[in-house]
């Protein structure tokens, strides 16, 4: 069943919505809101840093509840460049922190293995760094300039690119990273250090389980929202 209701309102106060899922504080982090906002609620820190409440409680509500179906009646095209923004953030997330922290370790575990084992998990994992970038650039060179000229120029029917080529061809960019996983898991020797390789599991399950939080935004907001706007303005595939 869709969850379509939480226990997350803009009345509560920020510092118990964030200590009721840990995992929230990466969502501040991203929209640079500073820790220290004391008792204020979430509506009141919201309305500091300009940010939408709603759609900062639909943001939580993803990151929080797997079976969350988002509601986007009572988002605005104003909003549409808030989620780009976020997005956007999230890249810088992913490649400034999460990928060189997980990319240093598999260095390290690298290190104690043979040389064929060694260079499989270095070209796998060079490969899907490739992916990640490349997945990355389309979005930050193509789709989100096109959403800023869509936002800012009405006039734009004649535009040959549309949201649908971006939602038909938007690529998994998990699979490699489970599959680093059951390798990690399978099929280094038992002799190798297994605190370390717990330590890269538990980074990749918490990237991939991020990238995942990170495309339903994608699928579940940012695309409806571009096409109720590109159909209010006649565009469309």
């Amino acid at each position: 069943m869709n969850q379509t209701t939480t226990i997350y309102s803009r009345r509560m106060k920020m510092a118990d919505l964030l200590a009721s899922d840990n995992a929230l504080l990466s969502i501040l982090q991203r929209l640079d809101i500073r820790l220290g906002f004391g008792e204020a609620t979430v509506d009141e820190v919201c309305s500091r840093y300009g940010i939408s409440t709603d759609l900062f409680l639909i943001i939580c509500n993803i990151y929080s509840f797997r079976d969350y179906c988002p509601q986007v009646d009572s988002l605005t095209c104003k909003d549409i460049k808030s989620i780009t923004t976020y997005l956007s953030a999230s890249h810088r997330y992913y490649t400034g922190i999460c990928f060189p922290s997980l990319h240093n370790n598999i260095h390290r575990m690298v290190k104690e293995l043979d040389d064929v084992s060694r260079r499989l998990i270095d070209k796998f994992y060079d490969d899907y760094d490739n992916e990640v970038s490349n997945h990355f650039k389309y979005e930050e060179e193509v789709v989100f300039p096109y959403i800023e000229q869509l936002l800012s120029n009405c006039n734009c029917g004649g535009h040959e690119y549309n949201i649908a080529y971006f939602e038909h061809n938007h690529s998994n960019i998990n699979e490699k990273l489970n599959d680093l996983s059951n390798i990690i898991t399978k099929y280094i020797s038992e002799e190798y250090s297994s605190q370390l390789r717990y330590e890269i599991l538990n980074e990749i399950h918490y990237i991939g389980n991020d990238l995942a939080k990170h495309s339903r935004i994608e699928d579940k907001l940012l695309v409806p929202l571009v096409e109720k706007f590109e159909a209010r303005h006649g565009k469309g595939e």
